[in-house]
This record gives C-alpha cells, sequence and structure tokens, in this order.
C-alpha cells in the first residue's frame, strides 16, 4: 500500500480480484476504522463545544477496528504514509463478526 495506490493491489493482483468477484467487484462498500468509541447521554452530546475531549474506550496501543459498512471484519494498527494515516491489518476477523 502506499499513497499512489491507496487499495495496495497491484495491477495484475486487480485483475485476479476482479475476476474472482465477477460482477460484484465493482460493488462500492464502506470501509471505515474504528479507533474507540465512547457512550454519552444525549444532553451531553449536545452540549459538546469545541476543544472538548472525552477519553474513549481503548487503549493507545491496542487495534483499531476494520468495517465494512458497520460489520467488523480485520483489526490493525494504525501507521502513516506521508502525511496521511493508513492501516495495517494485523487480524482478519473470521466470517465477518457482527
Amino acid at each position: 500500500m502506499n499513497a499512489m495506490n491507496p487499495g495496495g493491489l497491484h495491477p495484475d493482483e486487480e485483475q485476479v480480484a476482479g475476476l474472482a468477484l465477477g460482477a460484484f467487484g465493482g460493488i462500492s462498500v464502506r470501509l471505515s476504522v474504528e479507533v474507540g468509541a465512547v457512550r454519552l447521554p444525549l444532553r451531553d452530546v449536545l452540549a459538546l463545544q469545541p476543544g472538548a475531549v472525552h477519553t474513549l474506550d481503548r487503549r493507545v496501543d491496542a487495534p483499531v477496528d476494520v468495517l465494512i459498512n458497520d460489520r467488523l471484519i480485520a483489526r490493525g494498527e494504525i501507521v502513516t504514509i506521508g502525511d496521511r494515516f493508513g492501516v495495517k491489518l494485523t487480524e482478519i476477523v473470521a466470517g465477518g463478526a457482527g
């Protein structure tokens, strides 16, 4: 994976991945990375101000969750790629837990 090829696939791998999925390879999905979460009462959410800080439910050294359409599919580490963030996958979750 690099800044020029954010998906990390080489052109030959893209062809193989596309063939393996057939027509499904063109379907768009939302891939997101969850660093952590916090549960707040609605009144606290409505009272949020710029500069407010809330502690998330994860330690700094804990893996982040990688989700596709809100379904956990992997865990990984945050990495930097130039001036951008990326995720290095460390674990694939069997069956896409969720």
